[in-house]
């Protein structure tokens, strides 16, 4: 009687568990509604941000540096002093050469004198023309003497500019590759590179084929070649917010790759595009046109493709394959598979399986 009372007992319990795991509330997921939204048809290329302005900094005289008036990655205006060199010794060399100025103008001073002296007295027949003409031989070599030194002072003087070495463009200032009291020459190679930050330059290969394409669909469009739009896709897969534009196209073919170079040009106010960064550079040529888009949070691939969990009217869920294009903002285009106004679930995927009825609520921000 004890055993079979003991079995009733726990066949209670099961039956107990079962009831309350039916009555489990469906698990909560984030859902978004596909909408049809207008996308720019665009052809996609591997491009790479140049500067408009780059210039490595080096020393044109030699001397002691003496100060390094910047912060390294900052932004420098145009003028700004960015090495110091000393100046001492260029400044005597100036002083030196000033000196030689004031005496060739007094030596071109007294030959002058001696050659008016010497044309009064052959005039008068008082002395041979031999001494005039030695007199004004005299006052030619003075005046030479003192272009010389002239010149030997302008010399100077730029000399002792190049101890100051100056921005020459608004732009972000590298690493230093000197310190205070190093001795510099024209030899030490780049002090520090500078780079203009607004705009930039993306520069990306387009095979002879694709730019006559491109040319193809921009007659076609009615507009001219230089105002299509170029869009910069960034590492993270985002798309950068300014639009560039083209302006210019190599004059000719890179026999090893068939390719031609293209450039456009895009505003770079908040200094996001860096020299040298490697990008996607989208062109886009045709008029908007609707398309579905779908977060790519919200797909998932299997052996059988790419694929989404759509939650059906009566939230039930259903595994559904699609067809997707290229990427817009973190989103896939999809081709097949989804219709306008169905829901996907972007949060809680690993929660469920298709068949279950789920909880759904919008997506934060959809």
């Amino acid at each position: 009687m004890r055993r079979l009372f003991g079995t009733s007992v726990v066949l209670f319990l099961v039956a107990g568990g079962v009831a309350a795991q039916d009555a489990a509330p469906p698990p909560a997921v984030a859902v978004v509604e596909v909408r049809a939204t207008d996308v720019t048809p665009a052809t996609s290329f591997t491009g790479r941000i140049e500067a408009v302005d780059k210039v490595e900094l080096i020393a044109r005289v030699e001397g002691f540096l003496e100060a390094i008036p910047f912060t390294e990655g900052s932004i420098v205006d145009e003028g700004d002093l960015l090495f110091a060199i000393e100046k001492g010794p260029y400044e005597a060399r100036l002083g030196e050469v000033d000196a030689d100025i004031a005496a060739a103008e007094a030596e071109l001073t007294l030959a002058r004198l001696e050659v008016d002296r010497q044309t009064t007295l052959v005039q008068r027949q008082a002395a041979a023309q031999a001494v005039l003409d030695q007199a004004t031989a005299f006052a030619g070599k003075a005046e030479a003497e003192l272009l010389r030194a002239q010149a030997s002072r302008a010399r100077a003087e730029l000399d002792l500019s190049y101890t100051d070495i100056r921005a020459p463009f608004t732009g972000r200032i590298g690493r230093a590759a000197a310190s205070v009291g190093d001795f510099l020459s024209p030899q030490t190679g780049t002090l520090a590179t500078l780079v203009s930050q607004d705009p930039m330059y993306v520069t990306f290969p387009i095979t002879e084929r694709e730019l006559l394409d491109v040319r193809r669909q921009a007659a076609e469009a009615g507009f001219d070649e230089s105002a299509v739009t170029v869009r910069v896709r960034l590492a993270d897969e985002t798309v950068y917010d300014e639009v560039g534009t083209l302006n210019f196209v190599d004059v000719q073919v890179d026999p090893g790759t068939d390719t031609v170079a293209v450039r456009a040009q895009v505003p770079n106010p908040n200094g996001t595009l860096i020299d040298q960064q490697l990008v996607t550079a989208m062109v886009e040529i045709a008029a908007p046109e609707q398309a579905l888009l779908v977060p790519q949070q919200a797909t998932l691939v299997d052996q059988g493709g790419r694929f989404v969990l759509v939650v059906g009217d009566d939230d039930t869920v259903e595994q559904r394959p699609i067809t997707v294009g290229r990427t817009i903002d973190g989103s896939f285009i999809v081709t097949q598979g989804l219709e306008a106004g169905e829901r996907v679930i972007t949060e809680g995927i690993q929660r469920v399986r298709p068949g279950m009825v789920v909880d759904p609520a919008p997506a934060a921000g959809s």
